[in-house]
């Protein structure tokens, strides 16, 4: 059950949502009234009454399940092993980020990213270790929610998914055509996808913990934790897509550019 769960926690999601949340709860928390979505981060929530009930369960499950365990995990495992279990899980990430950067027609970073998998799978032990950055080969993270923005697919409406959290109709369907074609689920053998969902499972706990403070912020101390974290995942996301241009459909600006790029 766990295992047929699991992709929906996409680590690259994951991580770029509670990287967003480390940068700019502190900001909106101070207010700690209810949030309202600024003007440049107006999106529709059609199903707002539905998003909110879901995130009431993600609640729940967070305060019952995901987060005592995090805890547990984040108490008993030595820092060096759950960085090791963490550049594991990262390293499965990279074939998904070479096929996506393969349909964006983005071979530079399909080049760099497969350079970084063939030298942290080798000196690396299989990922265990990161040599690739200390080499100066970074991993250029993207997916297929990005792949359609680029592409000049609108995000569509705010969607709250049952224990993944925020997203939008664009980058549900990216999250789900990720799932399923990602190289390395494919190319495991069954027998063996065991350990690659442990691996991911642990690093995603990893990262619960890490974030621990921030996240418990944000969803328990503020006025309306869901209209907080539908703005803060909101600018994230657009943040993190304003270096993706996107192929105009019929001319004109990129509706979602970077608003915070400087322009000079």
């Amino acid at each position: 059950m766990i295992e047929r769960m699991l992709p929906v926690f996409d680590a690259l999601s994951l991580r770029r949502l509670f990287s967003g949340l480390a940068a700019l709860a502190l900001a909106t928390l101070a207010a700690c009234g209810p949030a309202t979505l600024p003007p440049g981060d107006q999106i529709t929530d059609a199903a707002e009454a539905r998003n909110r009930a879901v995130h009431r369960f993600n609640l729940a499950l967070d305060s019952a399940i995901v987060g005592p365990t995090a805890q547990g995990y984040g108490s008993v495992v030595p820092d060096p092993l759950r960085q090791g279990v963490s550049n594991f899980a990262s390293n499965l990430s990279q074939p998904s980020y070479i096929l996506n950067n393969l349909v964006q027609v983005r071979i530079g970073q399909a080049s760099q990213n497969l350079i970084r998998f063939m030298v942290n799978s080798t000196l690396g032990i299989g990922g265990l270790f990161d040599p690739a950055t200390a080499l100066g080969v970074p991993a250029a993270q993207t997916d297929f929610g990005q792949t359609l923005h680029i592409w000049g697919v609108g995000e569509g409406d705010f969607v709250m998914l049952p224990g993944f959290g925020p997203s939008t109709t664009r980058d549900t369907v990216g999250l789900i055509v990720d799932m399923a074609t990602n190289p390395v689920r494919h190319a495991v053998p069954e027998a063996d996808r065991r350990y690659v969902t442990a691996a991911q499972l642990m690093d995603r706990l990893g990262t619960r913990y890490e974030m621990d403070a921030t996240i418990d912020g944000l969803l328990y101390e503020s006025a309306d934790s869901y209209a907080q974290l539908r703005s803060l995942y909101l600018q994230n996301r657009r943040f993190a897509l304003g270096g993706a241009v996107a192929v105009p459909a019929g001319g004109g600006d990129d509706a979602y550019a970077d608003p915070y790029v400087d322009p000079y």
